[in-house]
């Protein structure tokens, strides 16, 4: 019987970390920067984004994904000459807390100037936070 619990208790573990399967952290947007844009594509369709604006000329692409209960989350990837800009909308709760606590570690300074939150983030650049509710509050 022991056996038999321990056997389901590691088969439903690994279902736990599929919960942020489609969440992106500093891992992924590390991976976004240091790749080309072709690679993008097909990390976050692997992700469950879908791509609804793609313009080649401009160097621009534009992923959804929606989540349950009405939330979604909006990335788009710009590459300018060698750089690229990533940008993350969303009003997914865990989404953004996944970026703040993913970023912790990797922090060279934080500045708060407004209501924008600036982060110098060691390996991959500044990263700008802005929130802006509005009445009713979305997360």
């Amino acid at each position: 019987m022991r056996n038999a619990l321990l056997s389901i208790l590691f088969l439903l573990i690994p279902f736990g970390g599929f919960s942020q399967k489609n969440l992106i952290s500093y891992d992924d947007v590390k991976y976004l920067i240091s790749n080309n844009l072709n690679h993008a594509d097909s990390f976050l369709v692997a992700k469950g984004y879908i791509i609804f604006k793609k313009d080649i000329k401009k160097g621009t692409r534009r992923y959804r994904l929606d989540f349950k209960g009405g939330t979604n989350s909006e990335i788009g990837i710009r590459q300018d000459g060698k750089k690229i800009f990533v940008e993350i909308m969303t009003n997914e709760i865990d989404q953004y807390n996944l970026i703040k606590e993913s970023i912790t570690q990797y922090l060279n300074k934080d500045v708060l100037v407004g209501d924008i939150q600036s982060y110098n983030v060691k390996d991959l650049g500044t990263i700008y936070i802005s929130i802006s509710d509005t009445e009713p509050y979305n997360p």
